[in-house]
């Protein structure tokens, strides 16, 4: 979907788009963004207008509808013991399906499950797997409706036990009925982070797509079996310093991998409610991403009979 007629990144200097994700991952507040952003309004936009042209707009960047009769979606709930205790997430998946599907499971940024994800998700039904995002705030009430309102929840939860409530999200959709098995999971920012750590304590996981997201501890690499998808933006300061060693720490283990880092690319860029949404370059790694799924989360085609 274009976004053509919205503000893009290079309408923004690039020092109020530093500014804007240090507020995303909660180095300022949004009263430290206005004051910030002051010096670069102009005419009557002002620094709060910056901020509004900055927000995701989650309606114009819509590919699927919730309703899209082609798919089967809703809320499930399920058991997460050494987590929060239970915990919730959506699910999607085709309407029809001709046999067993591979399931993907897709972590949210650091603001829970708001609609970009819940509609992320449906795209990947469509490409018939089943996908399930969970919601890391659910235990404080879920996605508030409100970016700020979630911003500022999730520096609430306890990680240690976010991380489990992911875990047991993996079992689960894994014992799906309708799946087939075999397990993926693709995240954005702090889902590229819960990504790289899935990696490292699911056996089982066939296939992974961090997207801009931070290494896990080096020392836990050597325990990655999934093959590796790592995108990455070519402007992002924050996440791309840890890149060099964890690629050592790749190479050294043999985990199959691929970096993707498109140039003129920022942080956020595969996500199409902001201005730093990358047309081309989000294209691009979603077609890697659906080839890497598609390698190694079908069913291999059955082996002929000898005549």
């Amino acid at each position: 979907m274009s976004n053509r007629g919205r503000p893009r990144a290079s309408d923004f200097d690039p020092e109020l788009l530093r500014l804007f994700d240090q507020y995303v991952h909660g180095a300022i507040d949004r009263r430290g963004f206005l004051r910030g952003a002051a010096r670069f309004a102009v005419g009557g936009a002002g620094a709060a207008g910056l901020l509004a042209a900055l927000t995701p707009d989650f309606a114009a960047a819509r590919q699927v509808d919730p309703d899209d009769p082609r798919l089967r979606t809703g809320y499930r709930e399920y058991a997460s013991p050494n987590g929060y205790g239970r915990a919730r997430g959506y699910l999607a998946r085709p309407a029809k399906a001709g046999g067993a599907l591979p399931t993907v499971l897709v972590v949210h940024e650091n603001r829970g499950l708001n609609p970009h994800i819940e509609d992320v998700t449906r795209r990947l039904a469509l490409e018939d797997f089943i996908a399930f995002a969970p919601d890391a705030l659910f235990p404080l009430g879920g996605y508030p409706g409100d970016e700020d309102a979630a911003r500022a929840l999730f520096p609430q939860l306890d990680q240690a036990r976010t991380r489990e409530d992911f875990l047991a999200a993996a079992a689960w959709l894994q014992a799906i009925e309708g799946g087939n098995g075999r397990l993926g999971v693709v995240g954005f920012c702090y889902g590229g982070s819960m990504a790289n750590h899935l990696a490292t304590r699911l056996p089982g996981l066939a296939a992974a797509a961090p997207f801009y997201g931070s290494a896990p501890p080096l020392e836990e690499v050597p325990r990655i079996r999934a093959e590796l998808l790592v995108v990455l933006a070519a402007d992002d300061p924050r996440v791309n310093r840890g890149w060099p060693d964890y690629e050592a720490a790749l190479k050294s283990a043999g985990v199959r991998h691929e970096l993707f880092q498109p140039e003129g690319t920022l942080h956020g860029f595969n996500n199409d409610t902001t201005p730093r949404h990358h047309e081309v370059a989000a294209a691009q790694a979603w077609t890697k991403l659906l080839a890497l799924f598609e390698r190694r989360l079908r069913d291999p085609a059955p082996t002929a009979s000898p005549a």
